[in-house]
């Protein structure tokens, strides 16, 4: 049975979240006894490696005005090299660095995350629909929930990197905010922290003095009308975390001093 004091942390992949601090909270947090997981982004690494290499990222916006990367199977090489070989592979070297016991891995290793590969994808391009099916990205359907406890009780911090392994055994690039949402839902965490490159959620983005500062979970249909950008996904995953068990989400900013610390003492957007 998972302990209820579990904490997921998603820290964002995008420029200007500050992982030195995350990495020095969650250390600080973890010598005090608690058990945390990590999950990580990598767009902005992803990015500058595919530019390097010749491939820029693309993106797709759905009919319903989501953004997601487009992942062909170059480009799910170049995520799979940016994602799980680099930003995974620092953040726990960091971690070490710091005295925690860190184990770096993707949801592929042990079939830790189980996604169903989307068949098609529809795109909206210039005002019309398009079909794409080649792209490796899928939605999680289930978690090894038993495995992460076997870490966390063998007193290692899990730090996953979003790849998932689909129904057939390919790689998938999931998004990383509702990877995170799917782990603190299977292992009925107490609070999931989204750390982001904003204070939380805005009523009137981009201005700050607009933050939302507590969300009753009804309200979360109306929040993703509100959201922009990304912030739509972490409104999504926000919601499938308390479906599928976690007690509370915190929406934070993880550009911050303590940042994890910050979120559990009330900063940033409770939704409950």
């Amino acid at each position: 049975m998972a302990q209820t004091s579990t904490i997921v942390v998603k820290l964002g992949g995008t420029q200007g979240v500050d992982f030195s601090a995350i990495c020095a909270d969650a250390a600080e947090m973890i010598r005090q006894g608690q058990r945390l997981v990590l999950v990580h982004g990598g767009s902005a690494e992803a990015n500058s490696l595919g530019a390097a290499l010749g491939a820029p990222p693309r993106f797709i916006t759905s009919p319903s005005g989501y953004t997601s990367r487009y992942t062909d199977r170059k480009t799910l090489e170049i995520f799979l090299m940016a994602v799980n070989g680099k930003v995974n592979a620092l953040l726990t070297e960091q971690l070490h660095r710091l005295g925690v016991n860190a184990f770096g891995l993707c949801g592929m290793d042990g079939r830790l995350l189980v996604a169903a590969r989307k068949e098609a994808i529809q795109s909206v391009e210039n005002g019309k629909r398009r079909m794409i099916r080649d792209d490796y990205t899928g939605k999680i359907d289930a978690v090894d929930a038993a495995l992460l406890e076997m870490l966390l009780n063998a007193g290692v911090l899990p730090v996953i990197a979003p790849v998932a392994v689909s129904h057939q055994g390919e790689a998938l690039n999931v998004d990383a905010d509702r990877a995170a949402a799917m782990v603190a839902g299977a292992l009925k965490a107490a609070t999931l922290v989204l750390l982001t490159a904003a204070p939380g959620l805005m009523e009137k983005f981009p201005d700050e003095n607009s933050l939302v500062k507590n969300l009753a979970r009804e309200k979360l249909p109306a929040a993703l009308e509100m959201a922009q950008g990304r912030m739509k996904k972490k409104v999504l995953g926000s919601e499938e975390a308390l479906q599928a068990g976690a007690g509370r989400v915190i929406i934070a900013d993880g550009r911050v001093e303590q940042p994890i610390s910050g979120a559990l003492a009330g900063a940033g957007t409770v939704i409950q």
